[in-house]
């Protein structure tokens, strides 16, 4: 996790914000943040005349590779004129030279970057998360004015995203947090985009991200998902459905190719064949493409020169914290995370070699014969559809939650549309969970509309079959058998919440109530075992 995370497990790290445990509403300033009398303002030549001459409708600032890929796709769209602006210089003049058709505007400095921007001034700031972003705003809130708008478009904490934009909010100014999902790509040709904020500032940023936004069936993935933090807290379990999908991925590769003993180059057919149907993806396409690669040093397949830990930026890790402080369980979501975690301890790994397996006396060594390889291969796409049914709606159950939480109204099937193109999850069967909160707009679980009921049925017992056999044969398969799990919860008309909640109330007297009358209860425990009424300490 990078040192810039604001998650509980870095709360040691002094660059780090803590105000994960805030409430918005009482969030702390931002500690530089001015106050409106405190802003200086550029003072404008004799005449009234300022010394540049506003010509852009938007300014970038943050001119990496995501940042100038947004300059340029912003240039390319008809009516957008781009100011661009970077901390250095070089940057800014190598993408003016690089690219004379983007007809950019730049700027060495922060006031001749408002200076040159049309009022309101809209600024989006691509810079790395942290500290560096708090300093971007400082300088642009002293020299921008009330009405403008500000919209960070980086992976920041959704708390982060409340605290600043109360704080900027104070000064006039509209801060936007905006999630932006696509990769370099994405930002270049076309990206999902998530942006929170205020209405005000929608009005005029709307148009703009409307015109840069990826399009699907003819319509622009981009909506306002709702006020302060919540684009990117939306986001944030986009990114933690990511990780759940291709973690679901990997298993599959894993187990077709110790069952089937199949090559990559072989196993990148089927993927692309899953890729017709109803598995159709991103991921799915770009895992074919992956496998096919040829390492040119060694001629090995690509996949199997690369070392097996898997990183992470932290919004996965952030997903399941916020999950956890909200009390939704994202099972498949959380090991995912976990799965990365666990590769990416050599040393743990290296010494745990030798723990004892399935043994070949128990006759659950593994493989597939040749004959029943198809129907190994179709038990395992089945497996990977259902699990994946699960990702998606423990990822929307956490939106549902976190908008009750924090107070936003959150259309969960507009969300489905805009992650139809640009973004690293489009997927075929968004459309699907558009329609079903469009049919039942309070679904309450995703799990439980018609059109995956269906699909879920028709998966189960392939589903079934898989886990189970991964566990004999002492395959890894954490996602597919959580989300099994979790869905053999949902479905289960007693859990044995009951006995641990008896137990709470033995050593805890945290209380329990009963299936047969209203109250709260305690047993006597260390006393005659009686049971009297309690307050709920729950």
């Amino acid at each position: 996790m990078s040192s810039n995370d604001s998650s509980p497990t870095a709360a040691a790290d002094t660059n780090v914000s803590h105000d994960r445990d805030q409430d918005p509403a009482s969030a702390d300033a931002h500690e530089a943040a001015p106050q409106p009398e405190d802003v200086s303002r550029p003072t404008p030549e004799a005449g009234g005349q300022s010394p540049v001459e506003p010509s852009a409708n938007i300014g970038v600032v943050g001119l990496a590779v995501m940042g100038s890929n947004l300059a340029r796709n912003l240039a390319s769209r008809e009516g957008n004129t781009v100011a661009i602006f970077n901390r250095s210089s070089d940057k800014t003049e190598h993408l003016v030279q690089a690219h004379p058709e983007a007809e950019f505007v730049p700027a060495f400095s922060y006031e001749d970057f408002a200076d040159s921007l049309h009022k309101p001034r809209t600024a989006i700031i691509m810079v790395k998360a942290g500290k560096g972003t708090d300093a971007v705003i400082d300088a642009l809130v002293n020299v921008f004015e009330p009405g403008d708008i500000i919209v960070d478009g980086g992976n920041a904490l959704f708390t982060d995203t409340i605290r600043r934009e109360k704080a900027v909010r104070e000064t006039g100014i509209n801060f936007v947090g905006a999630g932006i999902s696509g990769g370099e790509e994405g930002a270049l040709l076309g990206p999902s985009i998530m942006p929170g904020g205020s209405d005000e500032s929608w009005v005029t940023l709307g148009p703009i991200l409307k015109s840069i936004a990826a399009i699907a069936e003819g319509e622009p993935c981009v909506t306002h998902v709702g006020h302060d933090g919540a684009g990117h807290f939306v986001k944030m379990v986009h990114n933690g459905i990511e990780y759940a999908d291709m973690q679901l991925i990997a298993e599959a590769y894993d187990l077709i190719r110790r069952g089937t003993g199949r090559t990559p180059a072989e196993i990148a057919d089927v993927f692309a064949e899953w890729n017709t149907g109803e598995l159709e993806s991103y991921l799915i396409e770009i895992t074919a493409e992956v496998l096919r690669q040829t390492d040119a040093a060694t001629g090995l397949p690509l996949v199997d020169v690369i070392l097996d830990q898997a990183g992470a930026k932290g919004t996965g890790a952030w997903t399941v914290q916020t999950a956890l402080d909200l009390g939704v369980p994202v099972s498949g979501i959380a090991e995912a995370v976990f799965a990365r975690s666990l590769s990416s301890h050599p040393e743990q790994r290296a010494v745990s070699r030798e723990l004892p397996g399935p043994s070949a006396s128990s006759g659950t060594e593994f493989g597939v014969t040749a004959q029943d390889a198809e129907t190994f291969i179709e038990d395992v796409r089945l497996a990977l559809y259902a699990s994946k049914i699960v990702a998606y709606s423990q990822g929307f159950d956490e939106i549902r939650a976190g908008a009750a939480q924090y107070g936003w109204t959150i259309d969960l099937g507009a969300i489905a549309k805009i992650w139809r193109g640009g973004c690293i999850i489009r997927a075929q069967f968004l459309n699907r969970i558009s329609d079903a909160y469009a049919q039942t707009p309070d679904l309450p679980v995703l799990l439980t509309a018609p059109y995956f009921v269906e699909a879920l049925g028709r998966a189960q017992d392939s589903w079934r079959r898989i886990v189970s056999t991964a566990a004999a044969a002492g395959i890894p398969a954490p996602a597919f058998s959580s989300s099994l799990s979790y869905y053999d919860g949902l479905r289960a008309e007693r859990l044995p919440a009951a006995l641990v909640q008896g137990q709470r109330d033995f050593f805890g007297a945290h209380t329990y109530k009963r299936i047969d009358k209203e109250g709260t209860f305690h047993t006597l425990w260390s006393g005659d075992r009686t049971e009297i009424e309690a307050e709920d300490t729950h």
